[in-house]
């Protein structure tokens, strides 16, 4: 007689093992092994649908593919819309506003496309009443479920016929003949499996959240990326107003999406000029200061960033990067040294990307090289230049990809002058902006930096 059996599987790459491991060889991470039953298999299998095959020509799409909301950032991320039956996670840190973000969809998705289920585990009605209360919100048409157990969740779900269901979090929900406690990784995938089968007979899309810590080390989201259809993960730093929506899968859109809303009082509220806010604060001709245009999937962004070095106070100096990547900076700093003869082997070199935001593609060299020379020689930045290039280990300025779409929005927020690699500019400029090619760092750094004041090479 089959009996059930224990192992242990890794929460973050799901690879199993017999018996409990401290570090994970698959994925080297530590600590990451829960405990996993497995009931024993069934000789007996009931089909309750049988869908046969459809020639592809055949297949047809209604109408109403995809539901708008009202929020622009939102629909960029979902890739144009909403797609019915579709399964989408989001994902962050507790506390950082996706219950806030799913309640005013949730309303507005109520009152202009039909009844709304609110699913949640870990508040009770009344406790949503408050918040609905503080962001302003009717209500009407939005039902609100405090229930954990899915099969309770789905019948009630099938008496009202809603047209969008949420749940919140899939942490909180669980099966009864699963012999796991709520939150271990049997019972959210079993559970968001059995979500994903719902949603895709009924064409009702469903909207779960997932709690992670900063390294995505709770079981959940990470584990269930391969089972949803679209994966959002919205983040923010505890000191900024700003959070970021980053589209990290989608099967029905463009991935690498960003969408940036402002938490306010009344609930999160999108940002429709991102690059205007992220510059406001910006001084004119500050040292160490540069602009780049960097692209956040399609959209185009206009990002700060500063740079200050200073004589180390230790025998080794310290490479602190703050929303740049950290490898970059390294190499960027060596080819200062090494191509342009800056004498960094002594300073502390602090790289930070202003407003929260996370600059990680290679076009972003050119401006973190003209601000660490800016700091380092103490010499200005002309306030109205964008620098944007790849910079390679000779020194030399490599192509950036979309070089017109960036510097339309520069131009739109008054930038007059561009700093961009030579082999890049045959291109068709934007009206009102000037480029200003160079072939090596060296050059650009001599052409970016205007005002000389003490410090030399």
């Amino acid at each position: 007689m089959n009996k059930s059996r224990v192992v242990f599987v890794c929460k973050l790459c799901t690879k199993e093992s017999p018996k409990w491991l401290g570090r994970c060889p698959n994925c080297q991470e530590w600590n990451s092994f829960v405990e996993k039953i497995i009931a024993p298999a069934t000789t007996v299998r009931t089909v309750s649908t049988i869908n046969p095959p459809q020639e592809l020509s055949q297949v047809t799409v209604g109408a109403e593919d995809r539901v708008l909301f009202p929020l622009v950032e939102f629909n960029r991320v979902l890739g144009g819309g909403l797609v019915a039956g579709s399964l989408v996670l989001i994902a962050g840190e507790p506390g950082i506003g996706k219950s806030t973000l799913l309640l005013e969809l949730s309303a507005w998705m109520a009152q202009t496309w039909g009844s709304v289920v609110y699913v949640s585990g870990e508040e009770n009605v009344q406790q949503i009443k408050l918040r609905s209360e503080r962001l302003g919100l009717s209500g009407e048409k939005l039902y609100l479920l405090a229930e954990t157990e899915l099969d309770v969740i789905l019948s009630q779900i099938e008496k009202l016929t809603p047209r969008m269901v949420v749940i919140d979090s899939i942490q909180a929900i669980y099966l009864p003949e699963l012999e796991t406690a709520p939150g271990s990784i049997t019972q959210v995938r079993e559970c968001t499996l059995k979500l994903m089968q719902w949603a895709k007979s009924s064409a009702i899309p469903v909207f779960i959240t997932g709690h992670v810590t900063k390294d995505g080390a709770i079981a959940g989201p990470r584990v269930l990326e391969h089972i949803v259809d679209v994966v959002l993960y919205l983040e923010g730093e505890s000191f900024s107003s700003y959070r970021l929506l980053r589209s990290t899968k989608n099967r029905f859109g463009s991935t690498n999406e960003v969408a940036i809303f402002e938490m306010k009082a009344a609930g999160l509220l999108e940002v429709v000029n991102p690059s205007q806010v992220f510059l406001a604060q910006r001084q004119s001709r500050a040292i160490g200061s540069a602009v780049v245009p960097t692209l956040e999937g399609s959209r185009p962004l206009l990002v700060e960033i500063q740079a200050l070095t200073n004589l180390t106070s230790f025998g080794l100096p310290r490479r602190t990067a703050n929303g740049v990547d950290f490898g970059r900076l390294l190499m960027i700093t060596a080819v200062l040294s090494r191509r342009l003869g800056l004498k960094l082997g002594n300073q502390d070199v602090i790289v930070s990307a202003t407003g929260g935001l996370k600059v990680g593609e290679p076009a972003a060299d050119l401006a973190i090289s003209l601000a660490i020379c800016s700091s380092f020689r103490d010499m200005g930045i002309d306030p109205e230049l964008v620098a944007v290039g790849e910079v390679g280990l000779s020194g030399e300025l490599r192509a950036v990809s979309q070089l017109e779409r960036r510097l339309s929005e520069a131009v739109q927020l008054g930038f007059k002058r561009a700093l961009v690699p030579k082999i890049g500019a045959r291109m068709s400029t934007p009206k009102g902006i000037e480029l200003i090619p160079a072939s090596m760092l060296s050059e650009a750094i001599r052409v970016g930096l205007v005002k000389k004041n003490s410090r030399e090479v």
